[in-house]
């Protein structure tokens, strides 16, 4: 034992209570056999261990002491009188378990006194007394033992002698106590829990990894080899921590079975034989105990499968779910068997004489109680607080497409630990995916065609061979080019069929609101201005009335521009700007074209006074300030509904009243709730996560609202963060948000440079280990907090984790970071704002500014919905290039790349345009520097068309100054439009016409500009200004350059000209 072993007196004392309730009032009687008085029949009960044996054996005497005491004790014996406890061991013994005599009250069921009594050399006196006090125990004649206990010592050799020379009956109670210790209390279920924990981390971050390298590399490793490994690993603090670890062991050898040869049975031995993985299954089986607690898991992986090994394994999940929803509270073990049975009746008879036959036992203490099994002949009652390992499988199962013999039979097996609920499913406490998406290993096989997309299977493991194909130089770029092509000419044919079975239109622009302050002319405003013929404002319908030809004439202020005011000489000058066909901005290309417009007034009045009379001037001074003054009111309206656009108002959370469900503690919240940083708390609860900050704020995410759900460790950095990506945005902090992170700091974000101390500073390396020690705290509480989120049944996702491995620098927004892939997207959640891009969505992928002399080069995503804007990473070190093209590769994502940035508003608007067109003329081709078509694919018709009738450089740069980042956007280009509406304005008040260079001569010389800078080195090209040039060859593109060496502007505004 132990030496600084503490005994909870309490504990003890309650569970001894609950023994001497079930003995006293036939609670306890086993009701699993025929002898259902077993407990009740006995006067006494007895409980001994002899000397410790060499091999872990599990024994109904060694879990009675550990439900009672917490640890396990040898040469020691417990006697349960009557009235009374008699324990006969060692002094130092007697000494621990003398803490319960401390905690003892005269409560219900409780024995009225303890009786110790130390060991000496000669025992025969103090067992003399013991027997006296047996036979004084109710009819002192029938002794409760547990009669399939096998020990060995002096200790037990002479307690049997004793029980020989006074001819005791004896009676198993090994049931009836079975039973009683079945059902858990909160403290049992939460070491089962943590047992199950460290159970789920082991098979999901070593067995399976290990397997799918294995398989990856078509290595040959032995069952036994894996089995060994896996019990290494509890070692390893990356599984288990150095605080469990004394308290970690495994419940059995870890059973791996492959390649034809399958025993269902948890008594199965591991053979020696190698992995096979040529289209079969590999059966895994182990659990951990954790203080004494069992758990276990049981999984198959399928390599290759076939349809039919699908259909399978899926009808073998049914069946699992099955049990999961028939075990609950006071239902007959019988029963749930009697449900299986009748569905694989039913519904696959041909697997009936293949099930196994038990499909669980109660576990807990005990790997498994025999007695308590679900069973066809089993009619013992399931408990609230019952925890069982539930197991079910099918063997010997023919795959006819197998490759070889060991192929053509396989197994499929599957177990959980779960505990049983009074009326709900039972609650799973193993953790790790079973669906066929997790389990299932599909590797390519090198005779399939590549052109054939639809059967080509997929690389898996997705997370290896991506990671492989990042570091991997030696992927010929002659295949990867071959291989692309055909993702290309695939992605155009299936893309038209996408596009142009929607109308031909991707997503129709919202039609501009026509606002009719006025259904006829009766209801203009009674005000003596419009009488007059002057200027009027109704503030109420924000309109603008104007006497034209002397008839008054109503503009809502969403039809005006800008508005100037003039002073020449004795007059004033109201000039009013119309938004009209033609014009600059998103208003301007919402207009019908069809209608007549106006497209400016001017009005003019007199300075002068005459005989105090109020100057004619005055109502153009005040209708342009009240212009002003409205026209900011309906932009400050427009933009609140905006921010709400795309907003869905979220069902109610349903809150969890168990204190026990998940919690963090102490962590921040991006976007801020407020100008300084605020700390909360995350709960999960039944239905979405609720974060409460100090001072009150709730920020509800619901489960059905996440699209993905990100956890990025503190491994490499200064911050450990849950990271949700909405489907849909929520608003809070007055704004509408799709991103929401929680995070907390495990250092210092900043460093002292003055300081000047010792390497070896003792406070240094203290702040260190302290630091080392915070940092394997936070990342335990953390997965201990998705392990138990992720074990509710209302939780549709998993957390991603970023792979380190294969990030990459860039600059997605205004400062370089990096970039890391996960699963499915492509993330940075480190710096605010965030960067989340789902692989799925991804239509295809270019790659800026390619060109040998350039240190760096641009990444640019279009998406697969053509409305939404493209998302470019900048700035990425060239040396990243070809690692990056091999991961697209391997994600099967098409990519592309050119030497010059491109216009991809431009572009957009253009395919958008003209769908039918665009594919018509090669699609994405364009992009291809290689392709055959580049003269004439891709639009080329409409490129030059746009170059030489609508191109604009301030539309262009106003267009680039909207797309330049997500969070500045519409705030900055509203400045951008009321700087284009100032400039316009004092435009047009000097001459109509200015002299300049045509079109035609500007497109040449920027033509030649084009030829000349890519002759430039990189570093003369950095110095030079930004240019606008058209591109060489055909496309519907203006083509920008940026310098080539230097970082990405720092803000979304450029120099207007």
């Amino acid at each position: 034992m132990p030496s600084d072993v503490i005994i909870d007196g309490a504990r003890c004392l309650e569970r001894i209570r609950r023994l001497y309730a079930a003995w006293r009032n036939n609670d306890g009687a086993d009701i699993s056999t025929n002898d259902n008085g077993a407990l009740h029949s006995v006067d006494a009960v007895v409980l001994i261990r002899g000397q410790k044996e060499e091999d872990f054996t599990y024994s109904k005497s060694a879990a009675m002491q550990t439900w009672l005491f917490g640890y396990e004790m040898h040469d020691v014996l417990v006697v349960f009188c009557h009235d009374s406890v008699i324990v006969f061991a060692g002094a130092k013994k007697i000494n621990y378990l003398k803490q319960i005599e401390t905690e003892h009250n005269n409560k219900e069921n409780a024995p009225r006194n303890f009786n110790f009594i130390i060991r000496k050399e000669n025992d025969e006196k103090n067992l003399d007394e013991i027997i006296k006090q047996i036979k004084m125990s109710h009819q002192g004649k029938t002794l409760g033992i547990f009669a399939k206990d096998k020990m060995e010592g002096p200790f037990w050799e002479q307690w049997q002698n004793c029980l020989t020379r006074n001819s005791f009956e004896t009676v198993d109670i090994s049931s009836s106590i079975g039973y009683l210790i079945a059902v858990k209390d909160n403290e049992e279920l939460g070491l089962i829990r943590k047992a199950c924990e460290i159970t789920g981390k082991l098979y999901s971050k070593h067995l399976k990894d290990q397997i799918i390298n294995i398989v990856d590399s078509e290595r040959k490793v032995k069952h036994s080899k894996l089995s060994e490994g896996l019990e290494s690993a509890l070692n390893d603090e990356k599984y288990v921590s150095s605080s469990d670890a004394n308290y970690v062991e495994m419940c059995y050898p870890a059973i791996i079975q492959s390649g034809g040869n399958y025993n269902l049975k948890f008594s199965a031995t591991v053979d020696k034989n190698s992995l096979h993985f040529g289209g079969s299954s590999i059966i895994c089986a182990f659990g951990i105990r954790y203080k004494s607690y069992c758990s276990n898991v049981v999984r198959t992986l399928l390599v290759n499968p076939s349809e039919e090994m699908k259909n399978s394994y899926q009808f073998l999940l049914d069946c699992e779910e099955v049990i999961l929803r028939a075990l609950k509270h006071d239902v007959p073990l019988c029963d749930v068997y009697k449900l299986v049975r009748e569905k694989v009746t039913k519904e696959r008879p041909e697997l009936l004489s293949k099930m196994t036959t038990n499909l669980g036992t109660a576990l807990g203490i005990e790997f498994r109680e025999s007695t308590i099994a679900i069973t066809s002949k089993c009619t013992t009652q399931a408990k609230k607080g019952m925890t069982f390992q539930v197991s079910i499988g099918f063997s010997g199962l023919e795959n006819p497409d197998g490759k070889d013999e060991q192929s053509k039979v396989y197994s499929l097996f599957i177990g959980d630990t779960i505990v049983v609920n009074e009326h709900e499913s039972c609650t799973i406490y193993t953790s790790s995916k079973k669906d066929i998406s997790h389990i299932a290993i599909i590797l390519k096989d090198d005779d399939t065609p590549e052109d054939d997309a639809d059967n080509r299977p997929a690389i898996v493991p997705r997370r290896a061979a991506a990671e492989k194909a990042r570091t991997d130089p030696s992927i010929p770029e002659e295949s990867r080019q071959e291989y692309q092509k055909g993702l290309l000419r695939r992605l155009n044919e299936r893309a038209e069929i996408r596009l142009t079975s929607q109308g031909d239109k991707v997503s129709a622009e919202k039609a501009r609101k026509i606002n009719n302050s006025y259904k006829s002319e009766g209801q203009l405003p009674q005000d003596p201005d419009i009488q007059d013929l002057k200027l009027y404002m109704d503030k109420r319908y924000e309109t603008l009335v104007l006497p034209i030809n002397g008839a008054s004439t109503p503009f809502h202020i969403s039809t005006i521009k800008n508005v100037s005011l003039a002073v020449e000489g004795e007059y004033i000058y109201l000039r009013i700007n119309f938004f009209h066909p033609g014009g600059i901005g998103k208003q301007a290309d919402a207009i019908d074209k069809e209608n007549v417009y106006i497209k400016e007034l001017t009005y003019r009045a007199s300075n002068d006074k005459k005989d105090d009379v109020v100057p004619a001037s005055n109502n153009l001074s005040h209708i342009h300030k009240l212009i002003l003054e409205i026209q900011k009111k309906y932009k400050d309206q427009e933009q609140e509904r905006k921010q709400m656009e795309g907003v869905v108002k979220q069902d109610a959370l349903v809150l969890n009243a168990s204190k026990t469900n998940p919690k963090l503690k102490d962590l921040y919240i991006r976007p801020s709730l407020a100008n300084k940083k605020i700390n909360g708390t995350l709960e999960a609860h039944t239905n979405g996560f609720r974060y409460t900050s100090v001072r009150g704020d709730k920020i509800d995410i619901l489960y059905s609202n996440v699209s993905h759900a990100f956890y990025q460790p503190c491994d490499n950095e200064m911050i450990i963060l849950l990271h949700f990506h909405l489907k849909h945005a929520i608003v809070f902090g007055k704004r509408k948000q799709m991103d929401v992170q929680f995070y907390t700091e495990v250092g210092e974000l900043t460093t002292d440079l003055g300081k000047h101390r010792n390497m070896h500073d003792k406070d240094d390396v203290l702040a260190e280990q302290a630091e080392r020690d915070l940092r394997s705290k936070l990342k335990g509480a953390f997965q201990s907090f998705i392990d138990k989120v992720l074990q509710q049944k209302s939780f549709p996702f998993e957390f991603e984790t970023p792979f380190r491995p294969l990030g990459f620098h860039g600059t997605p927004h205004r400062s370089m970071v990096l970039i890391l892939p996960t699963t499915s997207c492509v993330v940075q959640l480190t710096e605010w704002p965030p960067l989340v891009i789902v692989l799925e969505e991804v239509e295809l992928v270019h790659f800026e500014r390619v060109h040998f002399q350039l240190k760096n080069f641009d990444m640019v995503f279009i998406m697969k919905d053509y409305s939404r804007k493209t998302q470019s990473i900048q700035a990425i070190p060239m040396a990243e290039l070809d690692p990056i093209k091999n991961w697209l590769n391997s994600c099967d994502i098409c990519y592309t790349d050119g030497p010059q940035s491109l216009n991809w508003a431009k572009i957009m608007k253009t395919i958008t345009d003209d769908l039918s067109g665009f594919f018509s003329q090669g699609g994405w081709t364009f992009l291809d520097a290689e392709s055959d078509a580049e003269g004439e694919g891709g639009g080329g018709g409409e490129g030059s068309e746009l170059e030489e009738d609508d191109y604009d450089p301030d539309e262009d740069e106003s267009e680039e100054e909207g797309s330049d980042s997500d969070y500045s956007g519409e705030e900055d280009e509203d400045e951008v439009e009321e700087e284009d509406s100032v400039s316009e304005a004092s435009e047009n008040l000097g001459t109509d016409e200015e002299s300049g260079k045509s079109w035609s001569e500007l497109e040449e010389e920027a033509r030649r500009d084009d030829a000349e800078k890519l002759d430039y080195d990189s570093d003369e090209a950095s110095r030079n200004k930004k240019k606008g040039g058209a591109s060489s060859k055909k496309s519907p593109v203006k083509s920008r350059k940026r310098p080539a060496s230097s970082p990405p502007p720092m803000n979304g505004k450029k120099k207007k000209r």
